[in-house]
């Protein structure tokens, strides 16, 4: 195998073919079929220009180790779970980089349920096999199908919410040039949305911008439609079509957990006895609306794979991050776009007031956006930070959380680099800004290498 970096948490994910080639997708097929005996597994991909390629590769790997491969052909990767657990695969693989630029590509692999892989269990087990030699292939092959996916997936988005309640909103959608122009189609068909589509063409050299809607030099190509054309609202879908961000009529985007904030108006207006997860950056607006409608609010550590295992657990309705994962127990609690979309559809129709200012009924706090700092002993500057606020409430969850009488912080290490992610919330401008001004003093004051800043844009 060419390199060991490919293989993340909870995905296989490089550059193509440096890092990733067909060969590497053919053992890794192999691994699969050896290490994990499924009998019979759906395989999809995105509009990637060598995913084609990669996505057959990976299939044979299974066929020639004894596995059944159902093909579904290009799709979203919510849609491959949609399949897995719709179908009742023993798995599933997705090819798909995501929001990566096109030199990238990977792969996304489920069991049974849609449940992920992950890199400590099944994904190890198939790195150690290709490590120390595939066995010969065996004298069972395995026989392929393809399946159309896209209607049967269309009706499980749409049983999610009350279609007739959806008003004919004006709405502008950026597909990225990514799946959401293939898997869109159907289901828009059948609501009373006025759509202006852009770049729903798949391409996946993405010419018109990169497929990573959480940066917002991404989103201006939407942000410029909506106001233009005095739309109701906006929605930008990442590549592979699982992460949803919204803008409302005043071009402005929203972050990930005011979408939280909405979908869960509508699910606890149904029931407002469930349990939902979000995680500790997400705004206190969150737990206080969860809170407020009768619900169960439940405060997880920053990262998509862990919510699924959680929301099981706690038996959770819906689950969700900043970062545009929402997860969904109806969707065998793997996470959709598209449904967080519909949802977020039937809410905003239950008001005469525009999405601004619904946001702004249950938003009542403004805040930094992330802001990342390169620091030299990481230990001994959460140390510092917890100490300078003696007596005040805090945690270790993920990093450090500290809640102030005004205001609160999280300041947390990344998993992959010497930094630290700061993000503050607050009941003002003012107090927000002096409060970052403190905080950076004191975190600059042990960095190392220059300062590091990257704003989440959907901050407000």
């Amino acid at each position: 195998m060419k390199t060991e970096r490919i293989f993340k948490a909870y995905d296989i994910r490089g550059t193509v073919p440096a890092e990733l080639d067909a060969q590497t997708a053919y053992e890794l097929g192999r691994a699969m079929a050896h290490t994990q005996k499924p009998l019979r597994v759906a395989v999809g991909r995105d509009m990637r220009t060598h995913s084609p390629e990669l996505a057959g590769a990976f299939a044979r790997g299974l066929i020639e180790g004894g596995t059944d491969v159902v093909d579904v052909g290009m799709c979203s990767t919510d849609a491959l779970y949609f399949a897995v657990g719709k179908y009742g695969y023993d798995g599933g693989v997705m090819v798909t980089a995501s929001h990566n630029p096109p030199e990238y590509n990977g792969f996304k692999i489920c069991g049974r349920e849609a449940v992920p892989y992950s890199n400590d269990r099944e994904l190890k087990a198939m790195r150690d096999l290709i490590r120390g030699g595939l066995p010969a292939p065996g004298t069972t092959r395995g026989r392929t199908e393809h399946k159309d996916i896209r209607q049967a997936y269309a009706d499980h988005v749409l049983s999610m919410v009350d279609t007739s309640k959806i008003k004919p909103f004006k709405v502008v959608i950026d597909g990225g040039n990514g799946m959401a122009g293939t898997m869109l189609p159907p289901v828009l068909s059948r609501l009373p949305l006025k759509v202006t589509p852009l770049y729903f063409e798949p391409d996946g050299t993405f010419p018109n911008h990169p497929a990573s809607p959480i940066e917002l030099e991404n989103t201006e190509d939407l942000r410029r439609a909506v106001v233009a054309q005095g739309a109701d609202l906006g929605c930008a879908f990442d590549g592979d079509a699982d992460r949803m961000f919204l803008c409302d009529e005043q071009g402005r985007m929203l972050g990930g957990d005011m979408v939280m904030c909405l979908v869960a108006q509508s699910l606890l207006s149904k029931d407002p006895h469930q349990t939902i997860l979000y995680n500790l950056i997400c705004s206190q607006a969150v737990p206080d609306l969860i809170t407020r409608l009768g619900g169960k609010p439940v405060r997880t550590r920053v990262g998509h794979a862990l919510i699924k295992p959680l929301m099981k657990e706690h038996g959770a309705v819906f689950g969700g991050e900043h970062s545009g994962h929402f997860y969904f127990r109806d969707h065998w609690f793997a996470d959709s776009g598209l449904i967080a979309f519909l949802v977020a559809l039937e809410v905003i129709s239950g008001s005469k007031l525009p999405l601004s200012a619904q946001v702004a009924a249950f938003d009542p706090y403004v805040r930094s956006g992330e802001i990342n700092t390169r620091v030299e002993d990481i230990p001994a500057t959460l140390k510092a930070l917890e100490a300078r606020y003696p007596g005040s409430r805090t945690d270790h969850l993920d990093g450090l959380t500290v809640w102030l009488a005004d205001s609160w912080f999280n300041v947390r290490p990344s998993n992959t680099e010497p930094l630290l992610r700061l993000n503050v919330e607050a009941q003002s401008a003012d107090i927000l800004k002096a409060r970052t001004e403190e905080l950076l003093t004191l975190i600059r004051g042990r960095s190392k290498g220059g300062l590091q800043v990257e704003e989440d844009s959907r901050s407000r």
